[in-house]
């Protein structure tokens, strides 16, 4: 592996020598522009607009280009004259957690490397010490003409180094998400949670770059014969599909992710035991359940009460049901005697009076 920066890591007033390597590599496959009459490769030149001639690269610098378009030359020794402290080192500024980092600030990643038997006892500090505070270095280094901001972290038995956007090269997502107020219903949101579950988790080091492999078949087939033909194009459709029914679209993709993993894929509309509930709302659907019980309870109550007095009614003999008639008759006959010479009393004042008048 071949270095492309020498400098050192700057760790207060400790100064460790080391290397820069690229900790990445791009396998994507590169075309060349050709004239497709004749199959003739398509080159840039670089030629001057003024004299119209073509430039070699020694003879090209820089230059800034103001809004009205005039240009204002930059030399390397203008460059070099400026105060850059990280020219060449990594200087070290805070430690900071790594979940306070934002993924979005992440760029290229480097391996650094110990230059020399003296620097391996620095490097190794700095590498434990990352290691037991749990946190990583936030730094500032110089590459490629300009400053740029880089995180250090332990990856293995070297440090790795992320270059950082600066916070105002991070643009802010305004517009980008959905308008107005859509609602998502638990029972979505409960397939969805299935739906993670059955896809589990998965090992990067499986996964590789289809497409990548469909290109260079395509160009074996067409350095052996010259009529090769792409591989069959996945199933898989575009981001223009519309979703019409999200439920019906959770179901069979629960259903499809089963089916992969060799599991019977069954029909989660009719197992909803293995919906997997979201715990606020277990404890919401609680009381609902403890009313359900209590009205059932008093309903079944109110039932055996019901029956017992109809049972009673109709284990009561026939005897006992004729004695209560007959103690019923006498006494209203009782009242009715007690009665009558009460309204004969009544009637003799009447009289009375008639003939006194």
């Amino acid at each position: 592996m071949r270095s492309i920066w020498n400098g050192a890591i700057s760790f207060g007033l400790v100064s460790i020598p080391i290397k820069l390597f690229n900790a990445t590599e791009n396998h994507s496959v590169s075309f060349r522009q050709i004239h497709t009459t004749d199959g003739g490769r398509i080159r840039y030149r670089k030629v001057c607009e003024l004299d119209e001639q073509e430039v070699q690269s020694a003879e090209i610098g820089k230059g800034y280009e103001e809004a009205d378009g005039s240009i204002i030359p930059i030399t390397d020794d203008d460059l070099a004259a400026l105060p850059l402290p990280t020219a060449r080192t990594i200087e070290i500024v805070a430690f900071v957690p790594l979940a306070s980092i934002d993924p979005l600030q992440m760029d290229q990643a480097y391996y650094l490397s110990a230059n020399g038997v003296p620097a391996a006892k620095p490097y190794t500090l700095l590498r434990e010490a990352l290691s037991r505070s749990r946190k990583v270095a936030i730094a500032k280094f110089a590459l490629r003409g300009r400053e740029r901001l880089g995180m250090l972290r332990v990856v293995g038995d070297v440090i790795a180094m992320h270059g950082l956007l600066w916070p105002d090269e991070i643009r802010r997502p305004e517009g980008i998400a959905p308008e107005g107020n859509v609602t998502v219903r638990d029972a979505e949101l409960d397939l969805a949670d299935t739906l993670m579950d059955t896809l589990g988790e998965v090992d990067l080091d499986t996964l590789h770059d289809d497409y990548r492999e469909a290109v260079e078949e395509l160009i074996a087939a067409k350095s052996g014969s010259g009529d090769g033909h792409a591989p069959a194009a996945s199933a898989k459709s575009g981001g223009d599909a519309q979703v019409i029914d999200l439920m019906a679209a959770l179901e069979n993709s629960v259903r499809a992710a089963r089916s992969s993993r060799g599991e019977p894929a069954g029909d989660s509309a009719k197992r909803p035991a293995e919906v997997t509930e979201l715990t606020s709302r277990k404890k919401k659907a609680a009381p609902a359940k403890k009313t359900a019980a209590a009205k059932k309870s008093a309903t079944t109550a109110t039932t055996k009460k019901t029956a017992a007095g109809r049972t009673a009614s109709a284990r009561t003999p026939a005897g006992k049901t004729a004695a209560s008639a007959k103690k019923s008759a006498a006494s209203a006959a009782k009242t009715t005697t007690a009665s009558a010479p009460k309204k004969a009393a009544a009637k003799k004042p009447a009289a009375r009076k008639r003939a006194s008048a």
